[in-house]
């Protein structure tokens, strides 16, 4: 997938851009306004993380340059200032979904994934992997059509990985997606441990095959092989 970063904060945008390549995303960014402005006229992007301060002009201006050229971009505006009226704005300009700094990565890696789940099916809430089929809108788990029960850990997990099938995950990534802002808490990985083996346990139960694999030195990757 092809991302686009738009923000003027060095290290942000540099952060943003090696953990996103660190997770197989074709990677561009700029930090201005007549950059990202040349950037979205000649390219086309999977989603665009869009700062609505930039040096030489406003975000918001360039998603409303976007919508006029009529492209689908996904679009993630994000703000160090916690304002209603920008939110509410953006969204009304066609902004998908909307972050405020500070954020975590991985909180990121997942709305940049979910935006582009979402564009592809077209609005269709089911999301499959072989036989195991979601349903986003009820957060009902099916294995060749019959339902399991997950607990509400194990079911954001399953969703993280799908949306991120075929990519290694690193620990990290996945404590900070399920534990967010407590994960100073956590001393070590055995509560993540726990987790994968109960979710692999009843998925391999209930007749789905054993896609969650362990990368040495790594993490997991959700996938066939």
């Amino acid at each position: 997938m092809k991302v686009l970063i738009i923000e003027d904060e060095p290290a942000l945008n540099k952060s943003m851009v090696e953990y996103l390549s660190a997770h197989k995303y074709l990677v561009e960014s700029v930090d201005n306004y007549p950059d990202a402005l040349n950037k979205i006229e000649e390219h086309q992007y999977d989603c665009i993380v869009l700062d609505i301060m930039l040096p030489g002009g406003n975000g918001l201006t360039l998603l409303q340059v976007l919508r006029k050229l009529n492209k689908l971009d996904g679009v993630i505006i994000i703000s160090a200032r916690n304002e209603l009226d920008d939110k509410i704005t953006g969204l009304q300009l066609g902004a998908d979904d909307y972050l405020t700094k500070p954020f975590h990565l991985a909180e990121l890696n997942v709305r940049i994934a979910a935006i582009v789940r979402r564009k592809n099916a077209l609005g269709n809430d089911m999301i499959s992997f072989e036989e195991i089929s979601i349903d986003a809108q009820s957060q009902k788990v099916m294995v060749n059509d019959a339902e399991i029960t997950l607990t509400r850990t194990e079911y954001e997990f399953l969703m993280y990985l799908i949306i991120n099938k075929n990519r290694v995950l690193s620990k990290s990534a996945i404590a900070e997606y399920l534990w967010g802002d407590h994960m100073d808490m956590v001393d070590n990985y055995d509560f993540m441990y726990a987790h994968i083996k109960n979710l692999r346990k009843k998925l391999v139960q209930a007749g789905a095959g054993d896609y969650i694999h362990s990368v040495y030195g790594m993490g997991y990757k959700f996938s066939l092989k």
